[in-house]
Parts: C-alpha cells; sequence; structure tokens
C-alpha cells in the first residue's frame, strides 16, 4: 500500500448522490450505508474527512425560485435540506462503527453545533468525520461554494468532488460520444473555456488560494481510496504555476 498523498481532505457530494436509482425515494439507505463505509475506510487510513453534502434530493432553492419563490426563502430552505442529508450521513456513520458529529451555518441547536473553524478542526483532528451543514449561511452561494470556502477554512489538503461521470471533460459526455476527458486541467482553461465543473465563484476560491481539486466517480469501487493516495483517478484542477 503505497503513502498517503493526502491527510485532510473536504469531500463534496450531491444531494442527489444519495437517491441512487430509487424512484420517489429522497435517500436510499443502500446507497448513504455504502458512502458512509467508504469514508469510514479513509479514516482507518489515517485520513481526516469533512463532508459537505448538497441538497437537491429534497429541495434546490434555483428550482423553488424559479417557481416564484423568494429567492432568499427558497436558498434557505436549500441550506436546511443539507442539514438533513447530513444528519442521515451522520447517523449511517455511526452505524457501521465511525465517530461523526454535524456543524450547521445555520445555528440548530437542538440537533447539531453551529460551525466554528476551530470546532472543525478539533473534531477532525480527534477522528470524528466532520459533517458541515448549511452552505454558508447565506443565501446566492452554491453548495459547491460552500464546499471550497470550508475546505480553505479548516486547511484541506485537497477538495475532492465526487460526480456522476468520471471526470471533467471538454464538453458533456452523455450528449457527446467523441468528449475527450483532462487529467489534468487549470483552473485558468476551466474558466476559459467554460468547463462545467463547479460555480465561478467556487473555481475562484480555489484558483486564488491554490487549493487542489479532484473530480472523479464515487460509484467506482475503490476510488476515493486511490484519490487520497495520489493515483490517477478523475481529473486533477489545479492552478497554473
Amino acid at each position: 500500500m503505497g503513502e498517503l498523498a493526502y491527510r485532510r481532505v473536504l469531500l463534496k457530494l450531491s444531494g442527489e448522490a444519495l437517491q441512487g436509482d430509487a424512484i420517489g425515494a429522497s435517500i436510499d439507505t443502500t446507497i448513504l450505508e455504502g458512502i458512509a463505509t467508504q469514508i469510514r475506510d479513509l479514516t482507518k487510513l489515517g485520513v481526516e474527512v469533512a463532508v459537505v453534502i448538497g441538497g437537491g434530493n429534497l429541495f434546490r432553492g434555483l428550482t423553488g425560485a424559479a417557481a416564484g419563490m423568494d429567492r432568499t426563502a427558497a436558498d434557505t430552505m436549500g441550506m436546511l435540506a443539507t442539514l438533513m442529508n447530513c444528519l442521515a450521513m451522520q447517523d449511517a456513520l455511526i452505524r457501521c462503527g465511525q465517530p461523526a458529529s454535524v456543524m450547521s451555518a445555520i445555528p440548530v441547536m437542538q440537533v447539531c453545533d453551529p460551525f466554528t473553524r476551530r470546532g472543525a478542526i478539533s473534531r477532525l483532528q480527534s477522528g470524528e468525520v466532520t459533517l458541515l451543514a448549511g452552505g454558508t449561511g447565506n443565501p446566492y452561494f452554491t453548495t459547491d461554494t460552500a464546499a471550497a470556502l470550508r475546505a480553505l477554512e479548516i486547511g484541506a489538503d485537497v477538495f475532492i468532488k465526487a460526480t456522476k461521470v468520471d471526470g471533467v471533460y471538454d464538453k458533456d459526455p452523455e450528449k457527446h460520444a467523441d468528449a475527450q476527458r483532462f487529467e489534468t486541467v487549470t483552473y485558468e482553461e476551466v474558466v476559459e473555456r467554460q468547463l462545467r465543473v463547479m460555480d465561478l465563484t467556487a473555481v475562484t476560491l480555489c484558483r486564488d488560494n491554490s487549493l487542489p481539486l479532484v473530480v472523479f466517480d464515487m460509484a467506482q469501487p475503490g476510488n476515493i481510496e486511490a484519490v487520497v493516495r495520489g493515483e490517477h483517478v478523475g481529473t486533477r484542477v489545479v492552478a497554473r504555476d
């Protein structure tokens, strides 16, 4: 077994990743438990893991706003949806033997603690998986931006983003058979070529702070461990030298 390339990681999951293929279900418990097991196995390697989960399986702020809702109200509902997903993941982690806790940018004292940078780092250092809910606590910011921000705040070595595809492509691989996957790409190229990796705010945060990003397919067994070992999985996005 090789050495670890990263010791502290921020894992970003979409809310849709928890649905699997279950029809009419917001969370597929089999998928949830499978992801929890992979995260637990990371901690056994000595990796400190923070997790941000989107809320799109429950409620998406932009969708609500497009339907006529006030944008701030809709985004707040979306942020609360991320808290529900984090509570579900916390339960799955604890049931598979992994200590975990939820911290939220929106205070909900009855169910979790408010996010603080020092508190999150302390929990990571103690071996807890730390689930970071509530986005940034502010409307008009995506969960990807929240994940990039939290990765920087906790001093993560890498931002790893699980997706439904195996990396970053020059065009949508689901629509174009000739789409080419990048093994490595710079943030500048992402912006210039308008590659659909994350929103521009998240990309800029990572670029300006030289935070590496790895985009990969978590559905493939062993991928997440391969990422933390520095193996060539998915696409690595880096700042230009």
